[in-house]
């Protein structure tokens, strides 16, 4: 049964391409189609075929030539500030530190900006934004830094360092609020 549908359904296309159509019913009760007339056969009319013409693809831009001239690099970063923490600030029972980044002009895609506590990066903080949040902090004194890399890993900009305090309760201290009396 396929078989018989694929052929007539070739014909039909076949026939559409080349223009008439033959239509016609054999003794068996069978229809036939043709491009080639034959006996009591009827013309069958087609409709044009249905074309499809795809839009013009957008235009490439051509690739820098070498006598085009090298590509400006970003302009320099006016400025790169920690605004939290403040220089020399106690953080009484602090568990965690806020940390604000400021940078003009605002971070550039492909730039990343790390911090670095105590002179080493701070693992698993984003690299981008202004708002980070250090947790865990262990108490005693601390520096934070900001650095900016930019996509080739060279540093573009860094703040000056800031020292805070982090007090923390203990057990050992005696005016503990946990201790027992």
């Amino acid at each position: 049964m396929r078989f018989i549908l694929f052929t007539l359904m070739s014909i039909v296309c076949t026939a559409a391409i080349a223009g008439t159509v033959y239509k016609w019913v054999d003794e068996d009760g069978v229809t036939h189609y043709s491009d080639q007339p034959h006996e009591n056969a009827q013309k069958v009319q087609l409709a044009a075929p249905q074309t499809y013409a795809a839009p013009r693809p957008p235009a490439r831009p051509r690739p820098p030539s070498s006598r085009d001239s090298s590509p400006q690099p970003a302009a320099p970063y006016q400025s790169c500030a920690l605004l939290s923490p403040v220089n020399e600030q106690t953080l009484p029972t602090a568990l965690s530190v806020p940390a604000s980044v400021r940078l003009d002009p605002q971070q550039r895609a492909g730039d990343q900006v790390f911090l670095l506590l105590d002179g080493a990066r701070m693992p698993g903080l984003p690299t981008s934004g202004d708002s980070f949040t250090i947790s865990p902090i262990e108490r005693g004194t601390h520096t934070l830094q900001a650095v900016v890399l930019d996509s080739n890993g060279q540093l573009v900009c860094q703040s000056a360092p800031v020292t805070f305090n982090v007090l923390q309760p203990s057990l050992l201290n005696p005016a503990s609020p946990l201790r027992r009396h």
